[in-house]
């Protein structure tokens, strides 16, 4: 009995260690998980996969843009944000990187993140004009205001939000009040929401200000308006962008860059977790679709977290070792 005890007490020893020496590497990670549906799920999808595939002590933490990535640099908490939109925080991001506080792991989003004004497909498919600025100024019939049959409606973003000052602005550079466009406030999230919602099912014309990826892209087939300028990036950022723009010109929206960053100490001591983070990306597609799925069923991230990856394994496999792959197999 004595010897039995003695084997398994060094059993223990020796697998506990070998443990600890297989985490070492990683060891206690906190991940950021933000306040809307993308973050949330790829947090969750990469908690499961730090905790399984590497043996990471993985921990969501609440976070937001701006105060996650101050705390990142000035605190080095949390590790990892998965997905940050980078254009509201770009000087103090690219100042942390140089400094090396900071590590772009990669992109999270592979097409980037977009934005643009849009119209129901149902719409271009009776006339391919409504694709273009051009053919949506020369109808304002169809796309009456909610508020004032005399006029017709773009619908903006609600007020708060960056988008609100480069809608705003792009509604003034396309002359769009010329053709009888009065600029409307849909008052919240929802509300922008549900005003697309309502006209897809009513079949009823909308012209509009949105982004990808997101759940009512993924439910509803949008087209994204031409406006015949190309991309002015840098007209986006020395005037569009801002409030006191006094000469805006049309510009299509920039490509957003939206990427994952993780603390200089979790690059040096977790060379495999950066290799997965750099490999993890979606198309806009993908996740258009999965939040749609999220919303149809009221999921939250880490509901979601388990659809997709016991849904989509041929995805989250690309991004892994054979060895780690089995491994998160293994847990599912």
């Amino acid at each position: 009995m004595k010897k039995q005890i003695l084997a398994a007490s060094l059993f223990a020893m020796s697998t506990g260690a070998f443990a600890g020496s297989h985490g070492a590497s990683c060891g206690s990670v906190q991940i950021a998980d933000m306040n809307w549906a993308s973050a949330s799920l790829i947090a969750n999808i990469d908690r499961f996969i730090l905790e399984n595939a590497f043996g990471c002590e993985a921990e969501l933490v609440p976070g937001d843009t701006v105060p996650t990535s101050t705390s990142m640099i000035e605190k080095q908490q949390p590790d990892i944000a998965p997905e940050l939109w980078t254009n509201s925080f770009k000087e103090g991001l690219e100042k942390a990187v140089a400094e090396g506080k900071l590590s772009v792991a990669g992109k999270v989003f592979s097409d980037g993140g977009e934005e643009g004004f849009w119209v129901p497909k149902y719409m271009v498919e009776k006339d391919a004009s409504l694709a273009t600025i051009e053919g949506i100024k020369a109808h304002p019939e169809l796309f009456p205001h909610p508020e004032d049959s005399s006029k017709a409606g773009f619908v903006g973003c609600p007020a708060g939000w960056g988008c609100q000052i480069t809608s705003g602005n792009l509604h003034k550079a396309l002359k769009l009040a010329d053709a009888n466009f009065e600029l409307v406030d849909p008052g919240s999230a929802a509300g922008l929401d549900g005003s697309i919602a309502r006209a897809y099912e009513r079949g009823e014309g909308w012209f509009g200000y949105y982004w990808a990826p997101t759940a009512i892209l993924g439910k509803y087939e949008m087209v994204k308006v031409d406006f015949g300028s190309g991309v002015d990036e840098q007209h986006f950022l020395d005037c569009i962008y801002k409030a006191d723009c006094q000469d805006p010109k049309p510009s299509m929206y920039p490509s957003s860059p939206v990427s994952t960053y993780t603390t200089s100490a979790l690059a040096d001591r977790a060379p495999a977790v950066m290799d997965y983070l750099a490999k993890r990306a979606f198309t806009n597609a993908q996740l258009n679709s999965l939040l749609a799925w999220m919303d149809e069923n009221q999921a939250d991230g880490e509901i979601a977290m388990e659809y997709f990856l016991n849904e989509h394994a041929d995805v989250w496999k690309s991004w892994l070792t054979a060895e780690a792959a089995a491994k998160v197999e293994g847990a599912l």
